[in-house]
């Protein structure tokens, strides 16, 4: 677990500090999402993954494919 500070300044803005950035592989230009949990708690979600980025990695040896049709059920 990595825990660091950041300030808000006058604008409202914040820097992701650089161990976390790094952490997360995050580049200029990635998107984020923020949501607000009813205990106050931010989860913060990176989305800096493309679909093509998730090919294959629910391949198996020996298992058989999946129909796309068949996912969406």
């Amino acid at each position: 677990m990595i825990t660091t500070d950041a300030t808000l300044t006058s604008k409202g803005q914040t820097t992701i500090p650089k161990e976390i950035r790094d952490e997360l592989g995050m580049k200029p230009g990635d998107r984020m999402t923020f949501t607000l949990m009813s205990d106050a708690t931010v989860v913060m979600r990176v989305k800096n993954k493309s679909i093509t980025d998730l090919a294959g990695t629910l391949y198996k040896k020996g298992r058989k494919a999946v129909p796309v049709e068949r996912l969406s059920r």
